[in-house]
């Protein structure tokens, strides 16, 4: 495997007699922003820490940026930058301190490091709040300075856990217009969310359920073919009664709530919609409107994961 890519051929990771992670293919090209999914305890951390060479494969192998995560571990640590769900930077520093003592765990003397420091703060809208403490910004500005800490030695190849957990809509929106800067100037990026919205973000996506890969694909092919069934969006004064009148019946593969909405998946939309209506008019249920939709990704991250 060569370039800033990653290569896994049958990756496994047992802990005990707990099989996390189950013999994973996969392969990310060079330059595109892959997103990660999966439930909790699915095995993603582990396959990430495995990536990161922090954690020793129990079978199989890989290759992150050209190189072997067991036998070149320091080569692959220098050729990423890994950013933290949690903030875990010097909240005593200040922002400019932080990406600097960042800059100089990998780069050789103070002069480039305060160089590199100071084309990440402008790259990363930092240099306004550079004399400001780490510990005294807001979440969405606490993650940006994550990510230019993770970005400090230039590395051509990111690993971003959760990159906008718990930061506001447009805090989010801003870090995702930085992830898409980072990719135009060629990096690759491997991104763990639990936001479908950002899923639909990526070039592709992976699902991961109890370790083994489930589902590969674009955002648009997996909503096209892993479904393997219809939508049928309904809506109405009480969603949650909608759901109760339909939820475990014979007329439903499955049902979920989104918002003021009710999606049910159903074999066929256009067979199922009367009996649907009949059953919510028995139950004393008001329905305002019922029509089939394309499913949403967390349409099909919700059925890959409960048929899984």
């Amino acid at each position: 495997m060569t370039g800033a890519g990653i290569l896994a051929q049958q990756l496994s990771r047992r802990f005990g007699s707990i099989l996390a992670v189950d013999q994973l293919d996969l392969e990310v090209s060079p330059g595109e922003i892959f997103g990660f999914l999966g439930p909790n305890g699915a095995g993603k951390t582990t396959v990430v820490r495995m990536l990161c060479g922090l954690l020793t494969p129990t079978s199989g192998r890989a290759w992150v940026a050209g190189h072997d995560v067991v036998a070149e571990t320091r080569l692959v640590k220098m050729s990423i930058g890994y950013m933290s769900q949690r903030f875990g930077l010097y909240n005593d520093l200040t922002v400019r301190e932080n990406v600097v003592f960042f800059s100089g765990v990998y780069l050789p003397g103070r002069r480039q490091a305060l160089r590199r420091a100071g084309e990440v703060l402008d790259e990363m809208g930092l240099t306004a709040r550079a004399g400001q403490l780490a510990g005294t910004l807001s979440g969405g500005w606490k993650q940006r300075l994550a990510l230019a800490t993770a970005i400090a030695h230039d590395p051509p190849l990111l690993f971003l856990d959760e990159p906008t957990a718990g930061v506001d809509p447009v805090s989010r929106r801003e870090i995702w217009d930085l992830i898409y800067a980072l990719q135009g100037k060629g990096r690759t990026l491997f991104v763990t969310t639990h936001y479908m919205e950002e899923a639909e973000r990526c070039n592709r996506i992976g699902f991961i359920h109890r370790g083994r890969l489930v589902a590969l694909g674009t955002p648009a092919s997996l909503k096209s073919t892993r479904m393997e069934a219809d939508v049928v969006s309904l809506s109405g004064p009480d969603p949650y009664a909608i759901y109760r009148a339909l939820k475990g019946t014979d007329l439903v593969i499955d049902v979920n709530i989104y918002g003021n909405d009710v999606h049910a998946v159903v074999s066929d939309a256009a067979r199922a919609l009367p009996a649907l209506r009949e059953r919510l008019q028995e139950s004393g249920v008001e329905l305002g409107s019922a029509g089939p939709i394309a499913p949403s990704i967390e349409d099909v991250f919700v059925r890959l994961t409960r048929r899984a």
